[in-house]
């Protein structure tokens, strides 16, 4: 007997969808993303669903027309057709039925090995049909495993006409994990009151919170003259670096912080005594203290100047996105709905604070709010990399019930 979700997911995996930063194409950044987007057009139209490729933005987008006389509002459902930065090519699914809940040796000429001691988490799937790559690349659960729950959902729904709904939309794009996709994102291909993003968690988490995100450049202009010469001359650049860092909160940093705190990230830095780069990004779910670790920055860079014979510190700050909280918060009922779902199919809520950002930041920004449900799985963005199709035929359930449940609550949902 095939399954669906299993043999959707195993042909999605195998393509490589990995985005490049580097790349100097507009978008998708790879020609592989546009392959699966193109593959996704044409099964949504086998399945019976209204689906086009948008060409400026890169999003395979489905549409599923009402089929009730009821007035309600549309559901969007998104999820990213890209992969990390990690080996894509030529992803070989391994298939483990009822797994047993040991290690599991996933290549045996390279002795790779899932092992239960490093990953404790996966004991918890025994029994179910575990999925897996080879080690030698990533399986691509992040976010393949949304896309197939997500296309399931419509299948269901197309199988079982009977069952009421109002318009529902797909939407598969791409570069999320390089952070560019959904800035392009046309909120025109997208006629709903709000949408779901299926990305990274475990069934039951719901993260309609996510950091308020910048970055910062800091350059310093440094005078190099030969060391021999250099009395009241040369100006290390470099040296100017570190003592900048040395000066910025120890305590607010990734590696000190959880939950709500926030922190500013020192991720790359490059010195000579002529010129030094120190790259930072700057997060906090709190809209104010975040743009009080701006300030700070500034206030740094401005006493450094002052104490300098000139401005040699020059300081670039470019917002990123913002918290999707401040404006699902004006309508609870979008994640209401999801909790009511999630109870009704037998999930433990768990609302979650998302210490990042995902396409739901820039899609609300658009207008259309939407907070992150998951996608299960785990280990993303590795070799390690897992799912199960219990886990995917969960999250086409809650998919579902969504759908239905918003039907039912109709009138509570009217702004």
């Amino acid at each position: 007997m095939t399954n669906f979700l299993q043999d959707k997911f195993i042909e999605y995996a195998k393509y490589n969808s990995r985005s490049d930063f580097a790349s100097h194409q507009l978008t998708p950044s790879t020609p592989g993303q546009k392959e699966l987007a193109l593959k996704l057009v044409a099964d949504m139209r086998d399945l019976g669903l209204k689906a086009y490729y948008n060409e400026k933005s890169g999003f395979a987008i489905g549409y599923l027309p009402s089929n009730t006389d009821q007035e309600i509002s549309a559901i969007g459902f998104i999820a990213h057709l890209d992969t990390a930065d990690f080996a894509a090519e030529n992803v070989q699914p391994q298939v483990h039925p009822n797994y047993d809940g040991q290690d599991i040796i996933l290549n045996t000429e390279k002795k790779i090995v899932l092992s239960v001691t490093e990953f404790p988490e996966v004991k918890k799937l025994k029994g179910q049909t575990l999925i897996t790559s080879d080690g030698t690349t990533l399986l691509g659960t992040d976010d393949k495993a949304g896309v197939v729950a997500a296309l399931g959902a419509a299948k269901y729904f197309l199988e079982h006409p009977e069952i009421e709904h109002g318009d529902l939309y797909l939407g598969f794009g791409p570069d999320e994990e390089i952070g560019i996709g959904a800035q392009r994102f046309d909120p025109h291909d997208f006629p709903v009151e709000f949408a779901y993003t299926l990305d990274n968690g475990q069934p039951g988490e719901l993260q309609y919170e996510t950091f308020n995100a910048s970055e910062a450049i800091l350059d310093i202009e440094g005078t190099s003259v030969h060391p021999g010469n250099a009395y009241h001359l040369l100006v290390n650049a470099g040296l100017l670096a570190q003592e900048f860092i040395a000066r910025l909160p120890k305590d607010e940093v990734p590696e000190k912080t959880k939950d709500h705190q926030g922190f500013i990230l020192v991720h790359s830095y490059q010195a000579t005594v002529d010129h030094a780069q120190v790259k930072m990004i700057v997060r906090d779910f709190d809209h104010d203290k975040w743009r009080q670790k701006e300030q700070l920055l500034q206030a740094l860079v401005a006493e450094f100047n002052a104490n300098l014979d000139k401005p040699r510190f020059k300081l670039h700050l470019r917002e990123q996105y913002r918290n999707i909280a401040d404006e699902i918060v004006k309508n609870p009922y979008i994640v209401n709905l999801a909790l009511d779902a999630y109870r009704k199919v037998g999930l433990t809520p768990n609302v979650q604070p998302f210490r990042g950002g995902t396409d739901g930041n820039f899609i609300t920004q658009k207008g259309i709010p939407a907070p992150n449900l998951f996608n299960g799985g785990g280990n993303y963005h590795g070799q390690y990399e897992y799912v199960t199709v219990e886990q995917l035929e969960i999250l086409q359930k809650v998919i579902t019930t969504i759908v239905t449940e918003h039907l039912a609550q109709k009138d509570v949902s009217t702004p």
